[in-house]
C-alpha cells in the first residue's frame, strides 16, 4: 500500500512539476510576444509623432478665404486674380476686390503692376491704374525697382529701374529692353532672374540690377522642370511642375544665385496651380482655387 501510494505521489509531484514548467514557458513566451508587439506599437507612434511633428516645424499652413487662379506677394503686400479675371489686393488678411480687371497681377519693389485680357500693361500710379507702354501677357514686379515680363510670342523683356521709376516721359523710345530667349514665364529677385519656356525648361539670368536688368547678358539652364516660376526680393525661388507637384530651389544665396538643388513641398492637400513667396510666408494656390499661407 506504502510503495503504490508513493509511486501515485511520485506521479503527482512530477505531473504538477511539468504543468508549473509549461505554464511558466508559456507565460515567458506569452510575455515576450506582448512585449516586442508593444515596442513595435510604441516605435510606430513615436515615427508617426515625429513625422508630425518635424513637418509642422517646417511648414504649418493655413487656408485664407477667396479663390484665386494667380497670386503674388512682394514688399510686404499680396495680389492676385481669379478665373473671372477679377484682381485681388489682400487687405486686413481679406482679398478685397479692385475696380481693374486683369489677367496676371504682379506687386513688389517695382511697384504694382498687370495685365489685362488685350494684354495691356497697366501700372498703379497716384492710386490709379494707367496704362503702361508695350503688350505682354505676364508681368513681374519683385526685381530691385525694374519690371520683367514676356510677350504673347514667349519673349523675355525688363524695363530698368530709371526707366520704371520716371514714367511717364516726354520721349517715345520703349521702356522695355529685349532679352535673349524664349520663355513663358519670367520672375526677377534683387540679384537674378529666373523663367521657365515652353518646354519646362528652366533658366536662370545672374547679375541682375536696378542699372542693368538684362544681367550677365546669357541665361543658365538649371536641371529640372517646372510649368511656373517665382523669385522672391530675398532670392528666394519657388516653381509648380505640370503635375501640380510645388518646389523650392535650395543653396540660393547672393554668391550662389543658382542654388544647388530642388526639394519637393507640400502646401495643399491636392496639387497646387500658383506660388509666391514674401517675407517668410509662402502663399500658393491650390488646383482648385483655394489659398494657402505657409509659414516655416
Amino acid at each position: 500500500m506504502c510503495s503504490a501510494s508513493c509511486f501515485i505521489l511520485h506521479e503527482s509531484i512530477l505531473y504538477k512539476y511539468d504543468l508549473e514548467n509549461k505554464l511558466e514557458n508559456f507565460v515567458v513566451v506569452a510575455y515576450n510576444k506582448l512585449y516586442r508587439g508593444a515596442i513595435k506599437v510604441y516605435q510606430s507612434i513615436l515615427l508617426l509623432f515625429c513625422c508630425q511633428f518635424l513637418h509642422t516645424l517646417a511648414f504649418d499652413c493655413t487656408t485664407v478665404s477667396g479663390n484665386l487662379k494667380q497670386i503674388d506677394a512682394g514688399s510686404g503686400s499680396v495680389v492676385g486674380v481669379n478665373n473671372k479675371n477679377e484682381a485681388f489686393v489682400l487687405i486686413d488678411n481679406v482679398f478685397t476686390k479692385i475696380s481693374t480687371s486683369l489677367t496676371h497681377f504682379s506687386v513688389g519693389p517695382a511697384g504694382q503692376l498687370g495685365v489685362d485680357s488685350a494684354n495691356k500693361i497697366l501700372k498703379l500710379k497716384g492710386g490709379s491704374f494707367v496704362e503702361f507702354p508695350g503688350i505682354l501677357k505676364q508681368v513681374d514686379a519683385g526685381g530691385d525697382q525694374i519690371l520683367a515680363g514676356v510677350s504673347r510670342g514667349a519673349v523675355p523683356y525688363c524695363s530698368k529701374m530709371d526707366t520704371n521709376n520716371n514714367w511717364p516721359w516726354r520721349t517715345h523710345i520703349s521702356p522695355w529692353v529685349k532679352l535673349s530667349g524664349s520663355l513663358k514665364y519670367y520672375s526677377c529677385g534683387l540679384y537674378s532672374c529666373w523663367g521657365v519656356n515652353s518646354n519646362d525648361q528652366i533658366y536662370i539670368r545672374k547679375d541682375v540690377s536696378n542699372k542693368a536688368c538684362s544681367g550677365s547678358g546669357t541665361s543658365e539652364n538649371i536641371p529640372g522642370f517646372l510649368a511656373m516660376i517665382e523669385v522672391a526680393t530675398d532670392g528666394s525661388v519657388f516653381g509648380v511642375n505640370s503635375k501640380g507637384a510645388l518646389y523650392r530651389r535650395i543653396g540660393v544665396t547672393r554668391s550662389n544665385p543658382a542654388g544647388t538643388d530642388w526639394q519637393q513641398m507640400t502646401a495643399c492637400p491636392n496639387c497646387h496651380k500658383h506660388v509666391s513667396f514674401d517675407l517668410g510666408v509662402l502663399w500658393a494656390v491650390c488646383v482648385d482655387g483655394s489659398i494657402r499661407k505657409c509659414t516655416f
